[in-house]
């Protein structure tokens, strides 16, 4: 897939994981550590509404200044080894039984069964490092590989460069400082030296404006306008309701996201 909207025109890769031969372990074991070692998302919103109503919470004055940082090319630099050493020890104080504590990690040490950590889809194609792209457990795999590369530099960083907020969406960070407080450039660079797997982009608001998931923020005194973020690309055609289509497929969506 090719996106337009981004300068370069860069290309990534579409995997369709639902006819590889990994799927059904995949998301089999996606259940068991969602089930038996649940994270605590301290930094995390779950989508755009749960951002919003967090960002209702957060002081907005004239001199607040929102930035968002992007990780490059995440899955495929998310390193499976350390992982596993990660997922270890947050199952050593979650799970009490150690035979599912053992069964959870065999996954990661039988070859055999492993194939959803690199195979790519049915032709098995695998990738020469990280996870597999599209596999439904490369989500929740890099969400314990990301939580723990931020536990411990995050609240030092917040305080080094007095970051009013922090919000992070999987791979894509919000940031809330005041401009005349913080370097933001010198924030990116203190974020690239978190791990040397990870390489962070950022974009900074123009016209008192952020495009950040699915939404724009807008700066207006005394406050911010939350509508929703169209990329260039984006066609507006959508499917009529009467049509012949499943009915969990959204046809109708609104301009701006509301907090009432």
């Amino acid at each position: 897939m090719t996106k337009l909207h981004k300068p370069d025109l860069p290309i990534r890769p579409v995997v369709n994981w639902r006819n590889a031969p990994a799927y059904k372990l995949a998301k089999s074991f996606s259940h068991k550590i969602n089930q038996f070692a649940p994270l605590p998302y301290p930094f995390n919103v779950t989508n755009s509404t749960d951002l919003i109503n967090q960002l209702s919470r957060t002081p907005v004055t004239p001199t607040t200044t929102f930035a968002s940082l992007d990780i490059a090319n995440m899955y495929s630099d998310v390193p499976i080894s350390e992982t596993r050493q990660i997922l270890e020890k947050v199952t050593l104080n979650s799970i009490a039984d150690p035979d599912i504590r053992h069964e959870l990690l065999s996954w990661f040490d039988n070859h055999k069964i492993n194939l959803f950590l690199h195979n790519n889809n049915n032709n098995i194609v695998n990738q020469k490092e990280g996870l597999a792209m599209g596999a439904p457990s490369s989500s929740i795999l890099s969400k314990f590989f990301l939580q723990h590369i931020e536990h411990s530099p995050l609240p030092r960083l917040t305080q080094k460069h007095r970051l009013i907020n922090y919000f992070r969406y999987v791979d894509d960070m919000l940031l809330v400082y005041v401009s005349s407080h913080t370097n933001i450039l010198s924030t990116l660079s203190d974020f690239n030296s978190m791990h040397p797997n990870l390489t962070f982009t950022e974009e900074l608001e123009q016209d008192n404006r952020l495009n950040f998931l699915d939404i724009t923020i807008h700066k207006l005194p005394p406050g911010i306008k939350i509508p929703i973020f169209r990329k260039p690309i984006f066609t507006d055609t959508l499917i009529p309701y009467t049509s012949n289509h499943p009915h969990n497929i959204n046809t109708q969506q609104s301009d701006f996201y509301t907090t009432d």
